[in-house]
């Protein structure tokens, strides 16, 4: 893989909240080497206010944030994805989009925190756990080393960073 920078989409069902945070994470993270974006198979229509506290409360631009389509990326002018990542939760029994085409692709797989129960707090924690373990991810993504991975050995390390243990603690590393 040669680019100057390299497209990331992150899709789940609804993008009112992981697919958000993974975007707003790594183009934070990436510093210009990645631009990420994010849809859904079903959108909700909005970003879910939590969401919205959550990266604002954290000094993230937000103004990018919509919940929308993955269809919206399959048209002529869209720009071109170098991967593709679900952030759905299959534990769930959630039904996560199928991308077409070319693009290296995995599953990292986050509990859905727009779907948490219990109070306020319960709720709001439910996203930080979400944006941790998303960040965690990106890091390790950015990480890489894109350049002298050939595809299957990326493959590798794009579903490895999937399958990282996702703990609810956060004393516990991730």
């Amino acid at each position: 893989m040669a680019a100057d920078v390299y497209n990331v989409l992150f899709l789940c069902t609804g993008n009112s909240a992981r697919s958000i945070i993974a975007e707003a994470i790594l183009n934070r993270e990436g510093m210009g080497r990645f631009k990420g974006y994010s849809a859904g198979s079903h959108p909700k229509g909005a970003v879910h206010p939590y969401t919205l506290d959550l990266l604002d409360g954290l000094n993230f631009d937000t103004s990018f944030a919509r919940s929308k389509s993955w269809e919206e990326f399959t048209a002529p002018d869209a720009p071109v994805m170098d991967f593709v990542f679900t952030v759905c939760d299959q534990a769930a029994a959630e039904a996560c989009p199928v991308w077409p085409g070319q693009p290296m692709s995995a599953h990292w797989g986050v509990p859905d925190p727009a779907a948490a129960e219990g109070n306020e707090a319960s709720k709001r924690l439910a996203f930080s756990d979400t944006f941790r373990m998303l960040n965690n991810r990106a890091s390790i993504f950015t990480s890489l080393p894109l350049s002298s991975l050939d595809s299957l050995s990326l493959q590798k390390h794009l579903d490895e960073i999937g399958q990282k243990t996702v703990h609810t603690s956060p004393s516990e590393p991730a």
